[in-house]
């Protein structure tokens, strides 16, 4: 998984972490599949003319294009892999765009031949395979961005098991929680305190909401690691939170 690259790999030229993709390292490809998205969408936006999501197929092809740029790159040809990978990324879109244009056309004609029904067959099989593709990768994504939150936890000194056996267990509890959360990550000085000291401001942020000091200090990591969720970059934690 991406967080399994340490910081000092990451600070490496881009050409060596592909090296190590290579020979085997798959938290390495994972990790660069992960902070290239951007490029990627980029890329297949410019063919698509128009906003990629990570939801679209288009999209999807363009992480596997660029998980073979990766495999197939050789330095010794003199070219750095990101423009090499923009012509794979490209080519694999077109090449996927004219198909989908083709079977669709094959689909409007009821009587159509063999070969049209084999090309239907092949799109269907081809939807699928990225379907499981865009799974696996989601899931990937997502251990992997809790292995991250766990380890911002950790610097706060709070576990996963801290939040499982001392966070609030009923729905009215949880949203006091929440709202005590949103007030701290809006407001710049408390949140400053936080990120600065570690700990809740509690004094001043009992101040700001309608919860008790009691309250507030029991549900303290729970607060905590909602703050962090709001403040940092958890794509998954955020829609669990929301």
């Amino acid at each position: 998984m991406a967080m399994a690259v340490a910081q000092a790999e990451r600070n490496k030229p881009l050409e060596d972490l592909v090296r190590r993709v290579q020979q085997g390292d798959r938290n390495m490809a994972d990790f660069l599949l992960q902070n290239y998205q951007p490029f990627i969408k980029k890329t297949v936006a410019k063919v698509c003319k128009r906003y990629i999501d990570h939801k679209d197929d288009e999209f999807s092809i363009g992480l596997m294009a660029f998980h073979d740029s990766m495999m197939k790159y050789d330095n010794k040809k003199g070219a750095s892999l990101l423009p090499f990978a923009e012509v794979m990324i490209k080519r694999k879109v077109i090449d996927y765009i004219r198909q989908v244009s083709k079977h669709k056309a094959a689909s409007l004609d009821v009587y159509g031949t063999d070969e049209d029904e084999t090309a239907i067959s092949l799109h269907i099989e081809q939807s699928a395979s990225i379907a499981k593709y865009r799974q696996k990768l989601e899931e990937e994504s997502r251990k992997a961005e809790i292995l991250r939150f766990a380890s911002v936890l950790h610097t706060y000194g709070i576990r996963f098991e801290d939040l499982i056996r001392q966070g609030p267990k009923h729905r009215d509890a949880k949203l006091h929680a929440l709202k005590a959360a949103k007030v701290l990550y809006e407001d710049k000085e408390l949140l400053s305190v936080l990120d600065k000291k570690r700990r809740i401001p509690l004094k001043q942020l009992e101040e700001k909401v309608e919860v008790s000091r009691k309250t507030l200090e029991r549900n303290r990591k729970y607060i905590i690691a909602l703050v962090l969720i709001m403040n940092g970059d958890f794509h998954f934690l955020k829609e669990y939170v929301k």
